[in-house]
């Protein structure tokens, strides 16, 4: 399973939130330090692909046999 598409998202939401556009900061800023300025979408999104790349990690997950 690749968390490829949620990155995707991710990445145009930020693009198209306030704290790039008219702030003029870099997106990877804002995701670390305003965080609470982001849209509730953007918010997430981020969740879910912090869940997607964890359950890749995650070896309870994993097929066994």
């Amino acid at each position: 399973m690749s968390c490829e598409p949620l990155l995707t998202a991710l990445k145009e939401c930020l693009l198209r939130s306030d704290c790039v556009l008219k702030e003029k900061v870099l997106p990877s800023v804002c995701l670390r330090e305003h965080m609470d300025e982001l849209p509730q979408q953007c918010k997430s999104l981020r969740r879910a692909v912090f869940d997607c790349k964890r359950s890749q990690l995650d070896m309870r997950k994993r097929f066994r046999g």
